[in-house]
């Protein structure tokens, strides 16, 4: 195979991941509202929460449709298995976050229907089920789910349906297995872990950033047990390797492992990431008056949420197994786009540091003044 479609291949791998990261990261939206009742107890404190949180939505929810536009455009073979297999999931997925929208822009309003506690509602259950489901379909990455791909079907005139899914619940299975239920454990207290280290930083309540401290504790404590958990068996299970010569995949024990290893600049990304993520935790913790773990602990996010997909897609790995059949596993060469998309998109992708200019442009203007009680009682454009 030309070696530059190869570098292109891993090269949109990265690209998919580092959307996934981001994602991740950004879902402390989600977390912060899961936390809406227990860090707001009146009524002023849960409207700051949910402006601290409302400015920002747009960010995850925009993120996400790119993370699987990108996918799409460059293993859309992914795209049509498991977004066309396991829809349940992704059909749920969406469900949540179109409550999201809906709530945020609804809740506020005068004489809406369902009034102002069941949008709430609504938002606490996006927070909830949001990173949880997300978690747990990044999970089968490494456990595997349950399809059938047969390229030579696309040839039959009565059913060219290269992907099928081998059992009815298409992708609900998934929430069957404790390993990716445990990881979309993990991403959802990582979420809460985020949403208080960014209250910590964008609110002005005293009450508020003393409430988000020792909830920071729980969530953290949560958040370890869940993560490690799920780390340390990935480590040590079996994986599902790539024979580079011949293409058939088969089991390698500690692949995942080996694939750490063997990329050490990946290791690197991730000891620095999971260093960048308890250094913003333990600081706050432990300084009463330090507020920027946010930074740290969110850069710290991207990275090891990088590290770990790098690590399910790169070295002669497949990156979305097959439990019916090993052979029908996905990897970024059987899945891909042609050269030529894969080229003409990479072009296109050079933009991409301009768009992550203005994302950081709004950021900075949205986060320029802290909220306050007072801009809540005296701005009429307040969620």
């Amino acid at each position: 195979m030309d070696s530059t479609y190869i570098l292109l291949q891993h090269y949109w791998w990265l690209l998919v991941s580092l959307l996934g990261a981001l994602l991740v990261f950004l879902l402390f939206v989600q977390g912060g509202q899961s936390l809406l009742f227990t860090i707001g107890k009146t009524e002023i404190q849960q409207k700051m929460l949910l402006n601290s949180t409302g400015r920002k939505w747009e960010f995850t929810f925009t993120t996400l449709v790119t993370f699987g536009g990108a996918f799409f455009a460059s293993f859309p073979l992914f795209y049509s298995t498991s977004f066309g297999g396991a829809y349940w999931v992704w059909i749920l997925i969406l469900l949540c976050f179109v409550l999201q929208a809906v709530s945020y822009e609804y809740q506020a309003k005068k004489g809406n229907l369902l009034g102002k506690k069941t949008y709430q509602v609504f938002l606490i259950l996006n927070g909830i089920l949001g990173p949880i489901l997300l978690g747990t379909a990044v999970g089968t990455f490494f456990n595997g789910a349950e399809f059938l791909v047969n390229k030579e079907q696309l040839t039959e005139l009565t059913m060219p349906v290269i992907s099928t899914w081998a059992n009815p619940l298409h992708g609900l299975e998934a929430a069957f297995v404790f390993w990716n239920v445990c990881l979309g454990l993990a991403v959802f207290f990582l979420a809460r872990v985020l949403a208080l280290l960014y209250f910590i930083n964008n609110i002005a309540d005293d009450e508020i950033q003393q409430k988000s401290r020792k909830q920071l504790i729980i969530e953290t404590g949560l958040f370890l047990v869940f993560f490690l958990t799920f780390l340390v068996h990935t480590l040590l299970q079996e994986g599902f390797a790539v024979d580079p010569d011949t293409k058939q995949v088969f089991m390698q024990k500690y692949k995942y492992f080996f694939n750490l290893i063997e990329m050490p600049a990946v290791l690197a990304v991730l000891l620095i990431g999971v260093v960048g993520v308890l250094f913003g935790i333990i600081k706050t913790i432990l300084s009463a008056n330090w507020n920027k773990g946010i930074w740290f602990a969110g850069s710290g996010t991207v990275l090891t949420v990088l590290a770990l997909l790098l690590c399910a897609g790169w070295n002669n790995t497949a990156y979305y197994p097959s439990l019916a059949n090993l052979q029908s596993s996905l990897t970024i060469e059987n899945s891909c786009s042609s050269f030529f998309t894969l080229k003409t998109m990479s072009y296109v992708s050079i933009l991409i540091p301009f768009v992550l200019a203005y994302i950081f442009y709004a950021w900075r203007a949205l986060d320029l003044r802290k909220i306050d009680s007072k801009e809540m009682t005296d701005n009429n454009h307040t969620y």
